[in-house]
């Protein structure tokens, strides 16, 4: 540590397991963090987060959603709560409750206009998710997913680092390229010593309404050759489907219908 140059991405030391953890606010609760990664952007992150917490919720779990893409939050829309403000003490910070009891904090609730862009550097974007943890008050929650920024910088590793993440979730889409972008996220998660949980392949095919015939837009999906390649048994597929962009649109995504993450959820639970 004494010649530590702050970079984790070339260094082969085990020593991120030694960094002690953010504490919890202590008039919080929350039993289980699963964070949602991508090794880039596009692949739908944030509708995979939003519907792995509905998901949850319908199970009968307390679920709060910490949505750490500062600079590109979505989550707020996709559950109706741009227009609520987080309220704050000075000292903690109020997660919004959706209209079915989602607990989400999101940077777009502590601003004064939700479309003010965040200019910020890396460490401050990364200390505002670590303030998150500390100073917000989560009401007993039982399952709390973190929508992650793409990639592998400042904020995934402090996440990694000073949060107890017990797993996370891949989510990529149908292209050849992704494999090797899937690998990344995957080998950092193995760097930081945290299970891979399953992976997500989002935007995986085409069902036509009217004939029932299934088209691979993005071309045929690897996603069982890419889990097998890892190791990783738990994996689920999502379609292109206007109804989910419909109801995400509306801020109603805790109305969506369809059943392709269920079997997903029941094993995360598990």
């Amino acid at each position: 540590m004494s010649d530590c140059n702050g970079d984790c991405s070339s260094c082969s030391s085990k020593c991120s397991s030694e960094i002690q953890k953010s504490k919890l606010n202590e008039l919080s609760k929350v039993d289980n963090v699963i964070a949602v990664v991508s090794g880039k952007g596009g692949v739908g992150k944030s509708l995979v987060s939003a519907l792995l917490a509905v998901n949850f919720q319908r199970l009968g779990q307390r679920v709060g959603i910490m949505d750490a893409d500062i600079t590109g939050p979505s989550i707020p829309k996709m559950f109706g709560v741009s227009h609520l403000r987080s309220d704050t003490d000075g000292q903690h910070i109020y997660p919004v409750e959706s209209k079915m009891g989602m607990q989400i904090l999101s940077i777009n609730n502590l601003l004064d206009n939700e479309t003010d862009p965040v200019i910020w550097r890396g460490p401050v974007l990364a200390g505002a998710v670590t303030q998150f943890w500390t100073d917000a008050i989560w009401n007993n929650v039982g399952t709390m997913i973190i929508d992650m920024p793409p990639g592998t910088g400042d904020v995934p590793l402090t996440v990694f680092q000073q949060l107890p993440i017990k797993g996370v979730v891949v989510v990529t889409s149908p292209q050849d390229l992704v494999s090797m972008v899937v690998e990344k996220a995957v080998n950092m998660a193995k760097m930081m010593n945290i299970p891979v949980l399953g992976i997500v392949e989002n935007m995986s095919y085409f069902k036509c309404p009217d004939c029932g015939k299934t088209y691979d837009i993005f071309g045929k999906s690897h996603i069982e050759e890419v889990a097998k390649k890892f190791g990783i048994e738990n994996f689920a597929r999502i379609p292109i489907t206007p109804e989910i962009a419909k109801v995400a649109d509306k801020g109603l995504i805790e109305l969506y219908e369809g059943d392709w993450l269920d079997a997903f959820t029941e094993k995360l639970e598990k």
